[in-house]
């Protein structure tokens, strides 16, 4: 047997449990949600089409919830994820409701990053492409509590509460046209599993780690068909917050494929990147939306939405897709690529500016 088939079969029943249960679970939300008033209000941003199931970040959770139960091995590193998955579903539920300060989002999404920082998860290095690493962790302060002493890696815990507050915030401000944040985080994640398993080329045991991503492509793929234009339900920022959130966890967790995760979500990234320095250059808060993101701008252009993304599904598989066989200095050099296309693309697209609440 292939060692990559080999390596897949122990993680195919909790692929394929997610991905049913997902669907089986968005059936009945499609139910229950219009009696109990998870509707979206589509009257509040100018359009005429019906209300849609809203709040579809909930069935994500609770899939994740039930699988993560089922298929693996609870420690305080899956403890912490989950309390800090948690806070951000119950979060963005009470905001998709209700309405939130954006300040105040930010900084439970901050709470929720340092949960998984409390947990023992972090960034501990970071791979020199030109050879080498650079340690995150080498500047300790010690910290006593009840007795016990903590060391606290300054550096590394602020840069991995960075990496998972961007990448919460990337997809969020991705969910744009429907399908793409449950298309994007199926190849991610899907990426992220080949990469956990791939033959001899792990120094720690990555179990939990293909595990966990497996369960993630499943309920994002369960989600992706309902999701995908014309959408007949809605996850929300209740789970476009989540999917990125567990995304940015995959890249960290025992493992560090921030590299990797740059790659798959490359162009999310680079656009998020734009648009804070753009409204910041401008004078404006970051958190005032506009329809200058990359998806609105192919918008802007004439594709439809299913185009918009197909087309963003397609850069994200392949420079993925290559990431599993690059070395660290060759994933700079795609990196790098990738900035010049997204450049080139972004130059030569023109569209209007209108106001828009993402």
């Amino acid at each position: 047997m292939h060692p990559y088939l080999e390596a897949i079969s122990p993680y195919l029943l909790p692929g394929l449990i997610s991905l049913i249960l997902t669907i089986v679970l968005v059936r009945l939300a499609l139910w229950i949600f219009p009696k109990v008033g998870l509707m979206d209000r589509p009257h509040l941003y100018g359009l005429t089409r019906k209300p849609i199931p809203y709040s579809g970040g909930l069935i994500l959770f609770l899939s994740l919830i039930i699988c993560v139960i089922l298929f693996m091995d609870f420690n305080k590193h899956l403890i912490g994820v989950m309390i800090a998955a948690g806070m951000l579903v119950f979060m963005n539920f009470w905001d998709d409701r209700h309405g939130l300060n954006p300040f105040f989002r930010l900084l439970i999404q901050i709470l929720a990053a340092l949960t998984v920082v409390m947990a023992g998860i972090g960034i501990t290095s970071i791979t020199n492409p030109l050879g080498g690493t650079f340690q995150l962790d080498s500047y300790q302060i010690p910290i006593t509590i009840n007795n016990t002493i903590y060391n606290c890696t300054l550096l590394a815990d602020i840069f991995t509460i960075f990496w998972i507050v961007a990448l919460i915030n990337t997809t969020n401000w991705l969910d744009g046209v429907p399908g793409l944040v449950s298309g994007i985080s199926a190849i991610g994640s899907i990426v992220l599993f080949f990469l956990s398993i791939r033959p001899d080329f792990h120094y720690f045991d990555q179990t939990a780690v293909a595990t966990l991503a497996i369960i993630i492509t499943g309920i994002s793929l369960g989600f992706w068909f309902f999701d995908f234009s014309p959408p007949k339900i809605l996850m929300g920022d209740t789970g476009s917050m989540l999917l990125g959130f567990l995304l940015a966890i995959l890249a960290i967790f025992s493992g560090g494929k921030i590299a990797t995760a740059f790659l798959i979500m490359g162009f999310p990234i680079l656009d998020f990147a734009w648009v804070i320095g753009r409204r910041i250059w401008q004078g404006v808060s970051p958190f005032k939306g506009d329809r200058l993101h990359f998806h609105h701008r192919l918008l802007g252009i004439g594709f439809g939405e299913r185009q918009v993304a197909l087309t963003i599904y397609i850069f994200s598989a392949i420079f993925g897709g290559i990431a599993l066989f690059l070395g660290s200095f060759h994933k700079l050099l795609a990196i790098l690529i990738m900035v010049g296309i997204m450049g080139m693309i972004t130059f030569f697209i023109r569209s209007p500016q209108k106001q828009n609440p993402k």
